[in-house]
């Protein structure tokens, strides 16, 4: 079992940066790929970047590509999402997810959620 716990929303101004966190507990995260999601109000909740156990691999999602960074550090059973440049449309919560095969997690079917974090993006 693996718990995820998001860290490091907030409110900031269009422009602006913010950095994700996503703490693992369990020794087996270094096993696991990953991915963030996010939902705004009345959306459903989409794919927005995703990183290979090894970290060596990513994939994201068009409207993010160039302004979000997804890294891992596995030492410290953390991923990372970097956001730069956040736009009003990045308002959303923001959810990490974990799961052994990539494509699948990828697709939102990930063993595992986290609670997700509020980012809000004012124009």
């Amino acid at each position: 079992q693996v718990q995820l716990v998001e860290s490091g929303g907030g409110l900031v101004q269009a422009g602006a940066s913010l950095r994700l966190s996503c703490a693992a507990s369990g020794r087996t995260f270094s096993a696991y790929a990953v991915a963030w999601f996010r939902q705004a109000p009345g959306q459903e909740r989409e794919f927005v970047a995703g990183i290979i156990a090894s970290g060596d691999r990513t994939h994201y999602e068009d409207s993010v590509k160039g302004r979000f960074t997804i890294s891992r550090d596995n030492a410290k059973n953390t991923a990372y999402l970097q956001m730069n440049s956040l736009k009003p449309e990045d308002t959303a919560v923001y959810y990490c997810t974990a799961g052994s095969i990539f494509f699948t997690v990828v697709r939102g079917e990930g063993d595992f959620w986290g609670q997700g974090t509020q980012v809000t993006v004012s124009s």
